[in-house]
């Protein structure tokens, strides 16, 4: 038995029971309707019409597969029309590092949105190393990450300028914008993202250009944590620079400049070099690229 079957079978049924009816609906011939019904009671061993004179009834067993037949062509039309609309329809699943997440993927997935109010965003924010699996593992689409890939087998293509600072409390014994030297640097208390995340690993790299190595007293995943801390007093932060204007207008901390730190940094998007991306990702892709923030 086939979905076609199914098609002839309930059309036999909304016409009235009526094969030459439902012959002139489909635009098929009546001996080809009359065996598509025979096909579908010699597959099941039933009867799905009582033939009583000239006029067909349909049997309890006819009313059960019509129960079903039903709810499986409620199914077909509705992958139809979500196949053939994928575009305005679709899930749209994202993966983003947590300086990205939190800071400006509410504002792309908002826009995006706004555009394609039907599909559905799906985002995953998580350290970047972990973004890289799960693209290798297609459990993601597109990843949006502060560091360059690892894999050989993704593609990363830059979106966005960023650049790390340093930071201290109002209360720690240095002006705002005070230039220190390495050595004054890696005599501090450090409060730093988590081994994985994309800012550690820029931070680090800039640490092992400049033959120093810092041990961290502080390390966490959320750099509204490692803010806090830093108010308090408790150490020195490396984060992106656009997290802090807030609290840089309430006078709660300080920045802190060394020299011989390369800091500078580039958003990428990053995905697996063998997908295709469709045209619902690509928009999103032009959201963010065009984006000012």
């Amino acid at each position: 038995m086939t979905i076609r079957h199914i098609e002839i079978f309930l059309a036999v049924c909304s016409a009235d029971n009526n094969i030459t009816k439902a012959s002139h609906k489909l635009c098929i011939s009546q001996p080809s309707v009359s065996v598509a019904i025979q096909e579908i009671e010699k597959d099941y061993g039933i009867l799905l019409f009582d033939r009583i004179g000239k006029r067909l009834f349909l049997t309890e067993a006819g009313q059960k597969f019509k129960d079903y037949a039903l709810r499986i062509s409620s199914i077909i039309d509705d992958m139809d029309k979500q196949l053939r609309n994928w575009d305005s329809f679709g899930i749209l699943r994202i993966g983003s590092s947590i300086t990205i997440g939190s800071q400006f993927m509410p504002y792309f997935v908002k826009e995006f949105s706004s555009l394609h109010p039907y599909v559905d965003i799906r985002v995953s924010v998580e350290p970047s190393n972990l973004l890289e699996e799960r693209l290798l593992r297609n459990e993601i689409d597109l990843a949006f990450v502060e560091t360059p890939i690892h894999a050989s087998s993704l593609v990363a293509v830059p979106f966005s300028d960023d650049e790390l600072t340093i930071i201290c409390s109002k209360d720690a014994p240095f002006k705002n914008n005070q230039v220190l030297s390495l050595e004054e640097f890696k005599q501090q208390k450090f409060l730093l993202r988590e081994l994985g995340s994309g800012t550690r690993e820029v931070f680090d790299q800039a640490c092992k250009f400049a033959k120093i190595a810092v041990t961290p007293t502080w390390e966490s995943t959320s750099n509204t944590a490692l803010i806090n801390a830093t108010i308090k007093n408790l150490g020195i932060a490396i984060i992106s620079k656009r997290l802090i204007h807030e609290v840089l207008s309430r006078d709660d901390i300080k920045q802190l400049i060394v020299k011989e730190l390369q800091l500078k940094r580039s958003f990428f998007i990053i995905q697996h070099k063998d997908k295709v991306l469709a045209t619902l990702q690509k928009n999103f892709i032009e959201i963010c690229k065009s984006s000012h923030l």
